[in-house]
């Protein structure tokens, strides 16, 4: 187990986590540019390392009725990867030039599986088409048919938008 300040060093390394100094020796790491209600990927880091990291839009997770992961027992490498994917995961999508190609004005979904691959739902011209990246993977007449492929194929819609 990582003790309280060998976790303090690892989550200062991310320079957009802002420190928050709470109540019995407990520190907050808050990600001002979230775009969820949620702002503290670090909740409740307490002197003697247990805290939580905020999970609720990563389908890697269990977490409790609030998003979050107990990090008691996290080593170092599981808890960079915990801390990347939640900022990641309150980060506004960025769309690259491409995708925006695709897009367009038109209404889009992601759809996520356990492997964190993301497919992409764009209705366009009265088609349900999904993208994997710029490949064009499978069209449908109507969302239902879409979403059904989806959900046999072990995606779920991801939150994060």
């Amino acid at each position: 187990m990582l003790t309280f300040e060998e976790k303090l060093a690892i989550i200062e390394t991310f320079p957009e986590l802002e420190r928050v100094n709470v109540s019995l020796g407990r520190v907050n790491f808050q990600f001002k540019e979230s775009i969820s209600d949620k702002k503290n990927v670090v909740y409740h880091l307490h002197p003697n390392g247990n805290g939580f990291i905020y999970a609720g839009l990563l389908p890697d997770y269990r977490t409790d009725d609030k998003g979050m992961v107990n990090i008691r027992n996290f080593s170092a490498d599981e808890l960079k990867q915990i801390i990347k994917a939640s900022i990641a995961s309150l980060s506004a999508v960025k769309l690259s030039a491409e995708e925006e190609a695709i897009i367009g004005e038109n209404p889009e979904e992601r759809w996520i599986n356990e492997e964190n691959l993301q497919l992409l739902l764009v209705n366009e011209d009265d088609f349900w088409n999904i993208y994997y990246g710029l490949n064009l993977e499978e069209t449908f007449a109507t969302y239902e048919e879409a979403e059904i492929f989806l959900v046999e194929e072990g995606f779920r819609r991801k939150k994060d938008k």
